[in-house]
């Protein structure tokens, strides 16, 4: 049934991707449960997974799901490239006019897509999701807090959860900015680029649950050092060198 505000068959068209590596428990009822919200919201949808090089059972599990449901196109990277690596290939491969995205690791419902979805009016150019409490060790809420707090600080950026993987963004932004992070520090890197280019942004609280299997690819020391790299490396490229501006692409 859907219970937007606009009937399937006017509503826009949608993509929903998952970034996924090493997903193979969860990343089937993901997938299945993106089909049935999609096809709730609009008639013109398109369902999207990025393997990106999982050494588990994904491949597998996907190949079997794509022959199942038609609507599911799946993108394999033959090694593990990184999460920002991932979304740029979903963001490429998305060819709707709005593009919903969340992790393959069900930390994350994709029924709430419609949340995002009800939220998305002719003024709005994103919605992002803001987690109403994270279901993580206590440590990783620490972290993910200093997290926060930190590059919001540092990159000037409006939103209330800027490490909030759950978006809906129109695909026109990435007609007009750049991505280029291969690292997780694509999420600061593209709020910082849609707010310096003039974006509208709609913020709507979701649900974050444990994590069903797998674990974290990110809270390890050497990820982490990596990461404080990165960020002091975006920070000099887009605060420092470029206060003002966001990576326009050139017509």
């Amino acid at each position: 049934m859907n219970t937007s505000n606009t009937p399937a068959h006017s509503a826009p068209s949608l993509s929903v991707f998952f970034p996924a590596y090493n997903d193979g428990a969860t990343i089937a009822s993901m997938v299945i449960t993106a089909i049935t919200t999609a096809k709730a919201l609009t008639n013109d949808y398109e369902i999207l997974v990025v393997n990106d090089g999982s050494n588990d059972a994904t491949r597998g599990v996907l190949e079997e799901l794509s022959h199942r449901y038609p609507e599911l196109r799946v993108v394999h990277h033959p090694t593990n490239r990184g999460y920002g690596a991932a979304l740029r290939t979903g963001f490429n491969e998305a060819s709707k006019s709005l593009v919903f995205y969340t992790d393959g690791d069900a930390q994350y419902d994709p029924r709430e897509m419609q949340l995002l979805w009800n939220e998305m009016t002719p003024e709005t150019d994103l919605v992002n999701g803001y987690k109403i409490s994270r279901s993580d060790p206590f440590h990783r809420i620490v972290i993910g807090r200093i997290y926060h707090h930190t590059v919001k600080m540092l990159f000037s950026l409006p939103l209330r959860d800027v490490d909030c993987d759950f978006r809906l963004i129109r695909r026109t932004v990435f007609e007009q900015i750049t991505l280029e992070k291969n690292s997780g520090v694509i999420c600061v890197e593209m709020t910082r680029k849609i707010h310096a280019a003039g974006f509208r942004c709609a913020e709507v609280p979701v649900h974050h649950y444990h994590r069903a299997a797998g674990k974290s690819q990110f809270f390890n020391f050497p990820r982490i050092a990596r990461t404080l790299i990165d960020l002091s490396l975006l920070w000099y490229q887009l605060v420092w060198q470029h206060p003002n501006k966001a990576s326009v692409k050139q017509k």
